[in-house]
């Protein structure tokens, strides 16, 4: 993996981090659902109450300050955090329909898009092939499921994955 890949897999765990962790430290203040409740005729929630704005927000703060100390411009953190926030209520979407219940774990479902938009949307900023997107994909993979179990230890996440 080159530099600008591993800086893009940081900021990639940073984006998906900073709403773990505002939720744990903020409980349930400003959690204001991304679908504000909205249901499709299926009856099940559009997104979930697990995507938020403040987790929105918070990611796309964090992951442009991010950026910014890694010597990237803030609007290169803002749109990783963008693209992986795409990805991560992408995933969201899809599980509300086969009827999964929010923070449900769906191994691959629940890291890959989150990963993949981002690298593949940024791959010209950060200087990605495919096999440096499948690499960073692969990277994001191990490191949060490794994160999440130390998070859930921590007790800053509620389940371990």
């Amino acid at each position: 993996m080159t530099l600008d890949s591993v800086t893009l897999l940081l900021l990639i765990i940073i984006a998906n981090g900073a709403p773990v962790i505002l939720r744990a430290v903020m409980g349930s203040r400003l959690n204001l659902p991304v679908d504000l409740g909205f249901r499709l005729p299926d009856g099940n929630p559009l997104f979930g109450r697990a995507k938020t704005w403040r987790g929105v927000v918070g990611a796309v703060a964090a992951t442009a300050v991010a950026a910014a100390l890694f010597g990237y411009s803030l609007e290169a953190g803002a749109l990783v955090a963008f693209y992986a926030v795409c990805g991560d209520i992408c995933s969201s979407f899809i599980k509300r329909r086969l009827g999964m219940p929010p923070h449900s774990m769906a191994p691959l479902l629940d890291q890959v898009p989150e990963s993949l938009f981002p690298a593949v949307m940024l791959k010209d900023l950060f200087g990605l092939d495919v096999e440096s997107i499948i690499i960073l994909v692969g990277a994001f993979i191990i490191a949060e499921l490794v994160l999440s179990f130390i998070f859930y230890k921590l007790g800053i996440r509620k389940k371990p994955y």
